[in-house]
């Protein structure tokens, strides 16, 4: 499936959003400066340019980034690109500027149809994936599109694609006794005793862990901390993503009001949904619901909720992006004993799992919704069978 534009739209994990003109993106704090998230001028070329190159260039990118942010998606509908896709694009387009500049011998903001030409030609042979090499190509497409709307240049075409096998399967998905030991392992991760059980010695050594946890002194570790340790926010984000097959960019917006736990279902509002504009009504297991209703009371005694209605905040007061949803998968599946050799383990491979294990019990239509897919052309790579299937077939032809 493509958009308007010419760009896939299967991929669930490239440009998993879009923003519209009057989004605004948060910064981070850093040395550099930014615009919609992504760095203006990348530490790699400002070594590179003297001080009037770079001005030139930071202007240049600015109205660059600003465009993919607010129009690079559909210049028609004036609809952006979410924030990691804005970062990642931006980054992409710094590095094929350089390596335009490494070729020409000298700075230019000018960028020719040929260079695009050349540039496929070169990512071509470079070692790496189908997937990040189409990423590349998504990227240039849209960059002379910017240049169509921002210099009235001619459209620049490619005849060249690369295979990422996507739809032939899922990646990397946690099985059936994986997700129910995930889930076990979300239920007791980071637990400790209660705080009138255990004695005064053993209460300081557990203070101490508690303080490096929270980062605060020793001396003010006390009840109350002991029964934050005990929270339900993991259970209630493992839970709810297990059932959701939420992504990165779903945690990171969840919000209270999506909660409606009297018909356990999440209630996705357009605005808020990823890669689409529909509402979404999304099922939860009765378990998942009892436990995030304990969490959505409990997370108004904690002090960061407060002025936010973020259902899931990190230790560091941020809300969950890519990152440190792997960590926090991570360390649950060292705890559950889930082997991570030779796999990716990302919110992705959690969401896998929903996809593959709701197509065996329902079918596609069900899958479909749940994982809130535009096109079932995207869920057509869960219509496969599970290797615990397939390993019970074999035992079957002997």
């Amino acid at each position: 499936m493509t958009n308007a534009n010419g760009d896939s739209t299967n991929n669930d994990e490239e440009d998993s959003s879009s923003t519209t003109e009057t989004d605004a993106f948060p910064t981070n704090d850093t040395d550099e400066e930014r615009i919609c998230g992504a760095i203006l001028v990348p530490e790699p070329s400002n070594d590179v340019l003297n001080d009037r190159q770079q001005l030139d260039y930071t202007e240049h990118r600015r109205r660059l980034i600003r465009w993919i942010a607010h129009r690079g998606k559909d210049t028609n509908t004036v609809e952006g690109y979410a924030q990691t896709t804005v970062e990642r694009r931006a980054r992409n387009i710094d590095a094929f500027y350089r390596w335009v500049w490494d070729r020409r011998d000298g700075y230019t903001t000018h960028i020719t149809h040929d260079d695009g030409h050349d540039y496929v030609d070169a990512i071509t042979y470079r070692d790496c994936s189908g997937t990040h090499k189409s990423n590349l190509l998504k990227t240039l497409k849209m960059y002379y599109r910017w240049r169509v709307f921002e210099y009235d240049d001619e459209p620049w075409s490619t005849d060249v694609s690369f295979s990422t096998h996507q739809h032939d399967n899922p990646q990397d998905y946690f099985t059936q006794s994986e997700r129910r030991r995930l889930r076990e392992a979300s239920l007791d991760y980071g637990s400790v005793p209660h705080y009138c059980s255990i004695e005064p010695d053993e209460r300081r050594q557990w203070k101490a862990q508690l303080a490096r946890r929270f980062g605060k002194p020793m001396k003010d570790v006390g009840r109350d901390d002991f029964e934050r340790a005990n929270g339900h926010k993991v259970p209630s984000l493992i839970c709810t993503s297990l059932d959701a097959g939420l992504r990165p960019i779903e945690v990171e917006r969840a919000k209270t009001s999506w909660v409606d736990t009297d018909n356990d279902v999440l209630r996705i509002p357009a605005t808020d949904s990823a890669k689409n504009r529909d509402n979404w009504i999304v099922g939860l297991q009765s378990r998942t619901s009892a436990i995030l209703e304990r969490w959505v009371s409990e997370r108004s005694l904690y002090d960061k909720y407060d002025g936010t209605d973020r259902l899931w905040l990190t230790r560091e007061n941020n809300p969950y992006q890519s990152t440190s949803l792997k960590y926090l998968l991570e360390q649950l599946c060292e705890q559950a004993n889930i082997d991570t050799d030779d796999r990716q383990i990302t919110q992705y491979t959690l969401r896998h799992s929903t996809g593959t294990y709701m197509t065996r019990e329902e079918d596609l239509a069900a899958t479909k919704a749940q994982l809130r897919h535009r096109s079932v052309q995207t869920t057509m790579k869960y219509d496969q069978a599970p290797v615990e299937d397939r390993r019970n077939a074999l035992r079957r032809m002997e």
